[in-house]
């Protein structure tokens, strides 16, 4: 087919050059938002890992939120980045470390916004947390804390029925794994803590009839 008047594509390098830029400009954002991803990602695991070792995590924790805080600001005008799988791990782990954190303290659990961490990556904070929650439970009664451990018992199956109330597209937020595995986490709990009450109880009852010889 042949024009009398050829259509015009003047703009069209403009047009290159300016998406060029502005990719490069993503691009660039993106690479240092997966490096602050991985420094957030770090700082929390460190967080929980010092916890369980009875050490202080406050000051690794705080870093990882300043960390957070400034990889939010940067993403004002990418939030296709702040949403995504890299960022969105980072903010889960994140989520966990602050909420365990705060059990270790006897505290309540810090909300979203005080934590500036969306719904979703709260919520598999929150799921993944119950995990965490086990660990205090088991040493619990490694140490002979029955009632410590009732209670570790009690906080993870109020967190389980909490969880089970999100039924939503996993495209939205992806917590049916989860939910299934804090079910799991949640009745081996309660079996090992009936298991060592029992225990305690029958060792207490033997006691008493030796006593009586």
């Amino acid at each position: 087919m042949t024009y009398a008047n050829p259509p015009a594509m003047r703009n069209l390098d403009e047009i290159a050059i300016r998406l060029q830029e502005e990719l490069d400009e993503k691009d660039t954002v993106r690479e240092i938002a997966i490096k602050s991803a991985r420094a957030i990602i770090r700082l929390s695991g460190g967080a929980v890992h010092s916890i369980h070792k009875g050490e202080d995590a406050t000051q690794m924790l705080s870093t990882a939120l300043e960390e957070s805080a400034r990889l939010k600001s940067l993403l004002e005008v990418h939030p296709d980045i702040w949403t995504s799988g890299l960022v969105s791990d980072a903010l889960q782990e994140m989520a966990e470390a602050a909420m365990v954190h705060s059990i270790q303290e006897g505290e309540d659990l810090p909300t979203p916004e005080e934590l500036g961490v969306p719904p979703a990556p709260y919520l598999l904070g929150l799921a993944d947390t119950i995990g965490e929650i086990r660990r205090f439970t088991l040493i619990s009664l490694r140490e002979g804390k029955m009632q410590e451990a009732i209670a570790y018992l009690d906080m993870m199956e109020e967190m389980f029925l909490v969880l089970m109330r999100f039924d939503y597209p996993q495209a939205l937020v992806a917590i049916r794994r989860k939910q299934d595995i804090a079910r799991s986490l949640v009745e081996k709990t309660r079996g090992d803590v009936t298991l060592a009450v029992s225990s305690r109880r029958l060792q207490e009852r033997i006691d008493e009839l030796n006593k009586k010889l």
